[in-house]
């Protein structure tokens, strides 16, 4: 055993009270007298700050992360929380910035921690405190929308009080209950695939598929790693990120302390070791302009506004006003086939319109519509090498007609005939990769009110402005959007919109 040298013990002693009292006993080893290090009037501060920028629901995501399942937590709490883990030997200097990442709090790694989230996803590719497991379960609750939640939780009635449904705001809110009954756990996915699969999100179905996998696989010993000691941050950042000073990393399983204090939990990786999770692969967005953007207005109330949004977003905008079905069509055939999308890193189709779940009326007052489908397979990798690997970005705001003004000679020919006539309960589902695509559908009798705007479109662009100033992604941003509505419909249940999103993105996009 290398003993600390003299210097380094009298810093101790001056640093930290703790410490000269386990040396007075005499009754600790080496390990031991490092379990607590000093946190300065710095370190403190930067806590402090970070507690006052986090909502309710952050706070809550927190809580979850560290792995204490008793949310219902405030400011205050989160203050000694970070206080207490920061205190002990696993939490490095990784910890908070991690933690901030988790959340997707990028504003406050910039504005308090110094640093941004690539560096910061560069350090956690040499190992992460937090939970592999917990950081899915909170990525699947910001993934799930209202109605995926309703039905969630009318599948789980049978297996969660009433009590604690109604108390049940977040997906979040349930899988702790879940954890507290033990029904679900980082080896027990099972059940949550099963009812993922149940409400219609195979996309987050196999999701946690991958993610039992790839546990499966660590837990036999074929690919785990742990992390090495002293890391470093990169070059640049701040030393006011670096809360604890780095300490000895040691390949032992992370047990909880008999003197943390009563309620609070450190994250511990359900597997007992700390594993390698690797970087995310983040989309590219470097071209000048980024991306193309068509605007499809056939309302004629919101589009000159998302013109401006993404023009100050750094695309090159393309506007067609009170086109027909055939119009429709005839312009985004021939912005598929334009040669300079290549040299373009992301596509944008915004489509305003009278429509029905599955297809688009345009101005035609009868006719056949255009698919939704249609409009997707244009730019489909098949369709459009251009933009091939790259992400492709769908929001429509479809104005429902009501079922009974919507006649056969709507629907495209690649529709069955000879089944039931098609209702306006299918939704259309992108198959191809790097789609995201946004239906929100509200009712065509607003459209009769005065200076009438889209709370939809209005919530988009005002997100895509601010997640730009806050480097957000784009699932982030539509997290915003759906926040915003659920207040609109709450406060105006007379004029409800009702978002539907799937995506096939394969990697992070920063708009």
């Amino acid at each position: 055993m290398i003993c600390p040298s003299t210097s380094d013990v009298m810093l101790k002693k001056r640093l930290c009270p703790l410490y000269k009292l386990k040396c007075d006993l005499k009754l600790q080893t080496q390990f031991e007298e490092e379990e607590y290090l000093p946190m300065a009037d710095g370190q403190l501060s930067v806590i402090n700050e970070i507690a006052e920028e986090l909502t309710s629901d952050e706070c809550k995501r927190l809580f979850y992360l560290c792995g204490n399942l008793d949310t219902d937590k405030g400011v205050d709490d989160v203050r000694a929380l970070l206080r207490s883990v920061m205190n002990r030997s696993e939490a490095d200097h990784r910890f908070l910035p991690e933690l901030m990442f988790r959340i997707r709090r990028y504003d406050i790694l910039k504005k308090i921690l110094r640093t941004n989230p690539k560096e910061v996803e560069s350090i956690l590719g040499n190992g992460c405190h937090v939970s592999e497991y917990r950081v899915l379960m909170a990525e699947l609750s910001e993934a799930l929308g209202k109605d995926d939640l309703d039905s969630l939780i009318f599948l789980l009635s049978g297996t969660l009080s009433r009590g604690k449904m109604e108390k049940s705001t977040s997906f979040l809110d349930i899988v702790v209950e879940l954890e507290k009954l033990g029904k679900v756990s980082c080896e027990n996915l099972e059940p949550m695939e099963s009812w993922l699969r149940s409400v219609r999100r195979i996309d987050l179905a196999k999701k946690v598929q991958r993610h039992r996998a790839g546990g499966s696989a660590s837990q036999a010993g074929i690919s785990v790693h742990r992390p090495i000691g002293n890391q470093q941050f990169p070059k640049g950042m701040s030393s006011r990120a670096l809360c604890v000073s780095p300490g000895h990393q040691t390949m032992r399983q992370c047990m909880p302390k008999a003197h943390a204090p009563e309620n609070i939990h450190f994250s511990v990786p359900e597997t007992g070791w700390h594993y390698v999770q690797s970087s995310v692969e983040v989309y590219r967005m470097g071209a000048q302009p980024r991306g193309m953007c068509v605007i499809i207005d056939c309302i004629g109330s919101d589009g000159d506004m998302l013109e401006q949004t993404f023009i100050q977003l750094h695309f090159r905008v393309i506007l067609c006003k009170w086109p027909t079905a055939d119009e429709v069509h005839s312009t985004l055939t021939d912005v598929s086939r334009r040669g300079d999308l290549q040299g373009h890193d992301a596509f944008v189709c915004c489509v305003l319109s009278r429509g029905t779940s599955t297809h688009l009326l345009a101005t035609d007052l009868g006719g056949r519509g255009l698919g939704f489908d249609t409009v997707r397979r244009l730019f489909s990798t098949e369709a459009c090498l251009g933009l091939a690997g790259k992400p492709k970005l769908f929001f429509v705001q479809s104005y429902t007609v009501p079922v009974l003004q919507v006649h056969c000679e709507y629907w495209d020919d690649d529709l069955e005939t000879d089944g039931p006539s098609p209702a306006c309960v299918v939704e259309s589902i992108p198959t191809d990769a790097d789609v995201l695509w946004s239906l929100c559908s509200t009712e065509e009798w607003q459209l009769g009110q005065p200076r009438h705007k889209s709370a939809y479109l209005r919530a988009l662009s005002a997100a895509l402005l601010k997640g730009q100033g806050r480097n957000l992604n784009i699932l982030d941003v539509h997290t915003e959007v759906n926040a915003v509505i659920y207040e609109h419909n709450h406060s105006s249940p007379g004029e409800r919109y009702t978002i539907s999103l799937q995506h096939t993105l394969r990697k992070t996009l920063f708009i």
